[in-house]
């Protein structure tokens, strides 16, 4: 997987429609709950790129600030075989010119070189330069764009992808999980080399679909936010059971994944988290 930070792929319709199906008992009342579903599909190798949620076929493709390094230097690393601006600039194979030119850079552009900022510029890249804005992070000002870009869709039919949002500095990835929480009415999948996280809301009962050639075994749910006092699982080998869940107690982490649909409901906010294959 192509190792870049804070690189934002927006994809519209990636997820299955939440569908009102799914009912849960609370302090004995049936309450209604909609059914959200998970999928990774978007790693699996053997979807033609057409169909991939990629940094292809995304219809939407930014840069946090630094994260066009990234782009800069590794992308061509794809290509040993290619000159690297060729790779940068020209058609390759049945991909045509700009492919791997994002649309959008934005941060304080603290991070992003002088020369790649100005290659993609040149390239028609649009540059989005919030140095003014200290008090939110590259990754919140870019879901910020994608949200106002998007104002005319329902937002539950937007998936965006964050590859490089783990790994390096740990207050990094503490904003990043603050971003998937302050934004929890969008799908938002948090992507490294080894793992992925998506918040799984309270208001929804959820279907997690397994792609088990390229995720698993190992998983977790952590709570955020608050404490949970109740949370239901089927699916692992760990289950939940109305089981209590908090920072300083209980929390299920290095459980295993037994099945190939996995199901969550809970009081809280929930952090599904699972483990990718090397490939």
């Amino acid at each position: 997987m192509l190792r870049l930070q804070s690189i934002i792929l927006a994809k519209a319709k990636h997820f299955t429609v939440p569908s009102p199906y799914s009912l849960r008992l609370v302090k004995k009342r049936t309450i209604a709950m909609d059914l959200m579903h998970h999928s990774s599909c978007f790693l699996l190798p053997t979807i033609p790129l057409q169909r991939r949620p990629s940094l292809i076929t995304a219809q939407l493709h930014l840069c946090a600030d630094g994260g066009a390094n990234r782009l800069y230097d590794e992308m061509p690393l794809f290509f040993p075989q290619e000159d690297a601006s060729d790779v940068r600039r020209s058609m390759i194979g049945a991909l045509i010119h700009g492919r791997y030119k994002p649309d959008v850079i934005k941060g304080d552009m603290d991070s992003i070189r002088r020369e790649v900022l100005e290659f993609y510029a040149s390239l028609g890249t649009e540059i989005v330069d919030k140095s003014h804005d200290q008090d939110t992070t590259d990754l919140h000002k870019c879901v910020t764009y994608i949200r106002d870009s998007a104002s005319g869709l329902d937002k539950s039919n937007l998936c965006i992808l964050v590859v490089g949002a783990l790994g390096g500095r740990f207050d990094h990835e503490m904003g990043n999980l603050n971003v998937i929480c302050r934004f929890s009415y969008m799908r938002i999948v948090l992507l490294s080399n080894d793992s992925l996280i998506h918040l799984l809301p309270r208001t929804y009962c959820h279907e997690i679909h397994i792609q088990t050639s390229v995720e698993g075994p190992h998983c977790g749910l952590i709570p955020i936010g608050t404490p949970s006092k109740s949370s239901t699982t089927t699916g692992l080998q760990w289950d939940l059971n109305n089981t209590a869940m908090e920072f300083g107690g209980l929390v299920s982490t290095s459980n295993i994944v037994k099945e190939e649909k996995v199901t969550v409901q809970s009081d809280c906010d929930l952090l599904w988290t699972i483990s990718i294959k090397k490939l």
